[in-house]
């Protein structure tokens, strides 16, 4: 079973094996989490995104879905992108964000990734409600099978850490 822990702060700054960056679909950095990862991790990341770009994912990567690079000089071994959904009133796309959390458990299992940190996906710019995307990262952790062991919501804030403390419970 996989253990589920809290951490208030800089994700950039676990020491785990994977971390998941809450990326755009361009994969070439961005603001907030995305643009953390790729200015702490330094070029490598940005190298291997490119790379990506050049091939299979000459449009991006889609909503939901989940690729590996390097980490860089982050103390990972690598970075799991994940393009989470923006939120929308009028329209359900709770499904991509179930998404993004499962297939980047996916990709760990793939790596064989043991510990992988995680932020709170969607829940910044993209506007999804804290209390929801807590809800929504907590009970896909729980019910996907997957053989990490311990999946690390590290979380920027005291309101994001408080609402993923209340999921947990």
């Amino acid at each position: 079973m996989t253990r589920i822990t809290l951490v208030q702060g800089d994700i950039t700054r676990q020491s785990v094996d994977a971390i998941v960056n809450a990326a755009n679909s361009s994969l070439l950095g961005g603001g907030g989490v995305d643009g953390a990862i790729h200015r702490r991790g330094g070029p490598a990341i940005l190298a291997e995104c490119r790379k990506l770009r050049a091939g299979h994912l000459g449009r991006g990567l889609p909503t939901g879905q989940a690729v590996a690079t390097t980490a860089g000089e982050l103390d990972a071994r690598w970075v799991i992108h994940t393009v989470g959904p923006v939120y929308s009133q009028s329209l359900d796309r709770s499904e991509l964000l179930v998404s993004c959390y499962r297939e980047s458990l996916r990709r760990a299992d793939e790596l064989g990734a043991r510990t992988v940190a995680f932020p709170a996906i969607s829940t910044g710019v993209y506007g999804w409600p804290m209390d929801d995307g807590a809800r929504i990262a907590v009970a896909t952790v729980r019910e996907t099978d997957t053989a990490v062991e311990e999946v690390r919501f590290v979380l920027f804030d005291e309101r994001a850490y408080e609402a993923f403390t209340s999921a947990l419970t």
